[in-house]
């Protein structure tokens, strides 16, 4: 097998939106901070959405982006945190696999703890290929061909092979 055509995992982000709660803000950056044990940042607002009350620079959420062993290690936890199962939704046509997580107690070697109370994350993994530098270069920035790029099947292989995920029946 061709040695370009490896995938492996690029990066593991963790989400948690809170709105425009600063107390659910302090506890989910608590929470990311006990999960991934890496700096966490706050996201920030760009657009004024009347709506929604929202302004820019308005700190509505915090992540957390894992790479290398950290994030192998982490996605092992997730991914046991859903009972090994996802479904064809999570997977998108680029080689990204977004899920949730309901409450962070599911989590192996979490416990609850009263300071955060009961709360959910967003986990979305990077998949990429060996080449891939070649889009996110300054200098000959270049397009990844259509052959190279991962597909939603070739995604869902190296999860079930790599990480023992069972795909769920869709109704």
């Amino acid at each position: 097998m061709n040695v370009m055509k490896n995938i492996k995992i690029e990066k593991v982000t963790l989400n948690i939106g809170t709105g425009k709660s600063q107390e659910q803000l302090e506890r989910g950056l608590k929470l990311l901070a006990s999960i991934a044990k890496n700096k966490v940042v706050k996201t920030i607002t760009q657009k004024r959405i009347a709506a929604w009350g929202l302004r820019p620079g308005l700190p509505i959420g915090c992540k957390v982006t894992l790479r290398r062993n950290d994030a192998s290690d982490v996605l092992k936890k997730m991914i046991e945190a859903r009972d090994f199962l996802l479904g064809a939704n999570n997977f998108d046509d680029f080689g990204t696999v977004s899920f949730g997580i309901k409450e962070y107690i599911d989590i192996q070697g979490l416990k609850y703890n009263p300071d955060i109370g009961t709360m959910g994350l967003q986990v979305c993994v990077t998949l990429q290929r060996p080449g891939f530098r070649v889009k996110c270069r300054k200098i000959a920035k270049k397009k990844i061909p259509k052959c190279h790029r991962i597909s939603q099947s070739e995604a869902v292989d190296f999860m079930c092979k790599n990480y023992n995920v069972k795909m769920r029946k869709e109704e």
